[in-house]
């Protein structure tokens, strides 16, 4: 799947298709989605998904079986942080 890209949004620089792993949150939880085609760019690093993947992503969230499953830590910034 090639797909051109422009130049990013954000920092204006070159982006260039790679497959990247995307931490997807749906209303069940967290997935992770390995192998996603994406615009990343090469300064910033941000991302972009053509709507055929991010639909196609929202319909793997939903729908399939996942292939393994991993465990997470999670943690919790303390409120008494002094920033």
């Amino acid at each position: 799947m090639r797909h051109e890209y422009g130049n990013c949004s954000f920092c204006g620089g070159p982006v260039e298709e790679r497959l990247v792993s995307v931490d997807y949150r749906t209303k069940t939880g967290l997935v992770i989605i390995e192998n996603v085609p994406a615009g990343v760019c090469r300064q910033c690093g941000e991302q972009y998904y053509t709507a055929e993947v991010a639909k196609a992503m929202e319909k793997l969230a939903s729908e399939a079986l996942a292939k393994k499953t991993v465990t997470v830590p999670v943690y919790e910034f303390p409120a008494s942080a002094n920033l």
